[in-house]
């Protein structure tokens, strides 16, 4: 699993929103690199050489297109996934071990299907939620009912209510020490800790100009 601190992860953003800025101005993809000419561009990355990790991947990216097509249905499908699949396409780049034997296509492969199964299991949990505005019936005077309405009900005692809130208060608290502005702005907005109905990721990502996987 790749693991990244949070510069690592803000650079890793900036190249990959790259990638996919140089895939949405081309609708044709670059050639791939011959056996030589990969053999040396990865020998050059060893050293550290940004400009052939650039390489890398723009010559990589038809790899990417060949595997999302597996994947979908429609053209404007293809094109989310082909953002997704950069992704997982970068990743492999930088987490590939040349002295491992294993062929590139092969891992960046494994790497691209990887991120575009866990788009798919992210997008399912997420149709799988329940808001706690949203209606799950009828009283018997034949209103709707929300599970917020529901939950309310639930009568606590005072003591269970003060300390319910002074966890609660410590929470927040807790958040604010350990999360840095954006994180804690992702997760407020994300369960709706402000009061507000809890967003998707998906919403999110647009507010943000990032991917959901980010999120």
């Amino acid at each position: 699993m790749l693991v990244l601190s949070m510069s690592g992860f803000l650079a890793f953003l900036q190249n990959a929103l790259l990638a996919i800025g140089y895939i949405s101005k081309n609708s044709l993809f670059p050639e791939p690199l011959s056996a030589s000419e990969e053999r040396a561009y990865l020998e050059m990355l060893d050293n550290g050489d940004k400009e052939a990790r650039k390489v890398l991947i723009e010559r990589n990216l038809r790899l990417v297109a060949h595997v999302c097509k597996k994947y979908c249905n429609t053209n404007n499908e293809l094109d989310d996934l082909i953002s997704i699949g950069t992704i997982g396409l970068i990743k492999g780049i930088d987490s590939f071990n040349n002295k491992k034997g294993v062929r590139l296509s092969t891992y960046v492969s494994r790497c691209i299907d990887n991120e575009i199964l866990m788009h798919f299991r992210s997008t399912k949990k997420l149709n799988a939620e329940i808001y706690l505005e949203e209606t799950i019936g009828k009283d018997k005077d034949d209103n709707t009912v929300s599970l917020q309405e529901v939950l309310e009900s639930n009568e606590r005692s005072i003591e269970e209510e003060v300390d319910l809130k002074f966890k609660i208060r410590k929470m927040y608290i807790k958040m604010k020490e350990l999360l840095k502005e954006r994180e804690l702005g992702i997760i407020t907005m994300r369960f709706g800790l402000d009061g507000n109905k809890p967003k998707t990721q998906e919403q999110i990502a647009n507010m943000l100009g990032i991917s959901r996987s980010y999120v």
